[in-house]
């Protein structure tokens, strides 16, 4: 053999495959064991084959399992149970539970005596055996296998190799879930789409698709990974692009200050293929949150809008209070006041020319607001528009300020030495017969 190219092919295959080089020789020690087995080996048998790719040299053991009496069925429990109709179970596969009691196969199972009696085994090995144990009885080492052992060994080998690239796809896929991926659609099958992410293929379900999105072979996607589920025919990743933390995974790739944790997207809502809302919030003094989710002239947002198709993107600044929430959350209607009730739930008074920019068309924009906030939203209607109301609030405050400054407290020293205060006390006009008003004034002083 030569052992040079032989090492070439086993790195080729583990690089091809995905596989580590170790997984590959331990199918090729599974598939010598098979024919050796095949060519030299009782019924029966279980066989093991150690490989050295360093000297090409190959060894081999029989396994068998020590038992004594307690393990083993009486010939009577075995008559008891052909009536029965049941026969006892002779072989397990790994992670099943091992039966209680075996049917003696001396191909499969050894006496405790014996075994300790066994000289390919070292005094040591004989004195610390128990029953439970495996042994492995060294076999003669054969080098020349048929053309059926062959095939065997071949298949073997393509079956094991199939499982081991399975195994590593899906623990591989499942350390990516909750990551977005890039894929490109290979085939479209009623309303499933299979997607080739890499190394394996993906499925896009009906459910988790953007309603009123086409695809198309050959076209580019950015997809979330939900889940790798394990299936009879072996592990299948299932995607989305309609599940909300996409979005939050697309501002990451394109706003820096999200992937460095500066900006920080707190809740999102989303109505897939119609519109979104996310409420973000600054973690450093001088960052403005929408700004760097905007983008200059608006670029960053338009990319993840562009990537899935057009979908409306509110960005909403987050407040600690539950009222300044819930007014920016209903943007872009203007808000006349906000009114928190128990049971979580908030009176949102809008302007009558605000209210179905407030509800949104087939009351999107109000549900996406409840969705992103976690509060139920009742919608009223104003008397007075917005300005109007904000104009006058801030008379009142105004009004407030200068009456608290204009009052004084007089003291003793004060009053000393000045002139008693006059007041006047103002009547009511009262109209004439000649509809003239006569204004009458009467002053009252007042001595200290």
């Amino acid at each position: 053999m030569d052992i040079k190219s032989f090492k070439g092919a086993l790195a080729q295959i583990a690089e091809e495959r995905g596989i580590s080089p170790e997984k590959v020789i331990e199918t090729i020690e599974a598939a010598i064991a098979t024919a050796y087995k095949k060519d030299y080996g009782q019924k029966g048998q279980k066989i093991k084959a150690k490989f050295n790719p360093i000297s090409g040299d190959v060894k081999f053991w029989q396994i068998k399992l020590v038992v004594d009496d307690s393990m083993l069925y009486t010939d009577q429990e075995i008559e008891e149970m052909k009536a029965r109709k049941e026969m006892p179970k002779e072989d397990y596969r790994d992670g099943e539970e091992a039966p209680k009691k075996y049917v003696f196969n001396p191909e499969k199972h050894i006496m405790l005596e014996d075994a300790k009696k066994d000289k390919s085994l070292s005094a040591d090995r004989q004195a610390k055996i128990k029953a439970g144990e495996e042994i492995e009885i060294p076999l003669i080492s054969k080098q020349d296998y048929g053309r059926i052992a062959a095939q065997t060994a071949k298949q073997v080998i393509l079956q094991k190799i199939r499982e081991a690239e399975k195994e590593t796809i899906s623990s591989e896929y499942r350390s990516k879930e909750g990551e977005i991926v890039s894929g490109i659609v290979q085939r479209v099958e009623g309303h499933t789409v299979f997607v080739d992410i890499g190394k394996t293929l993906g499925i896009l379900n009906r459910d988790e698709q953007i309603p009123g999105e086409f695809y198309r072979p050959s076209q580019r996607l950015k997809l979330y990974i939900l889940k790798v589920e394990d299936t009879p025919k072996g592990s299948v990743v299932m995607l989305s692009r309609a599940y909300p933390k996409l979005i939050s995974k697309l501002f990451e790739l394109e706003v820096p200050e999200i992937a460095a944790g500066t900006v920080v997207i707190k809740s999102i809502a989303r109505e897939p293929g119609f519109r979104t809302k996310i409420a973000v919030v600054s973690n450093e003094q001088g960052v403005d949150p929408i700004g760097a989710c905007v983008g200059q002239r608006g670029t960053r947002i338009m990319a993840v809008i562009n990537e899935l198709g057009g979908e409306k993107i509110d960005v909403i600044a987050f407040d600690e209070k539950p009222e300044k929430f819930i007014a920016n959350a209903l943007s872009p209607a203007k808000i006349v006041n906000v009114k928190v009730e128990d049971k979580n739930t908030a009176i949102v008074f809008v302007p009558e020319d605000q209210l179905s920019l407030a509800i949104g068309k087939d009351g999107r924009n109000v549900r996406l607001a409840a969705q992103l906030t976690g509060w139920k939203i009742d919608i009223k209607t104003s008397e007075k528009p917005a300005e109007e109301t904000e104009g006058e609030a801030e008379k009142e405050t105004e009004e407030k300020k200068e009456d608290k400054g204009a009052k004084r407290t007089l003291t003793p020293s004060d009053s000393e030495g000045k002139k008693p205060k006059k007041r006047t006390k103002k009547v009511k006009a009262e109209k004439t017969e000649d509809e003239s008003p006569v204004k009458e004034t009467e002053e009252i002083e007042e001595e200290k």
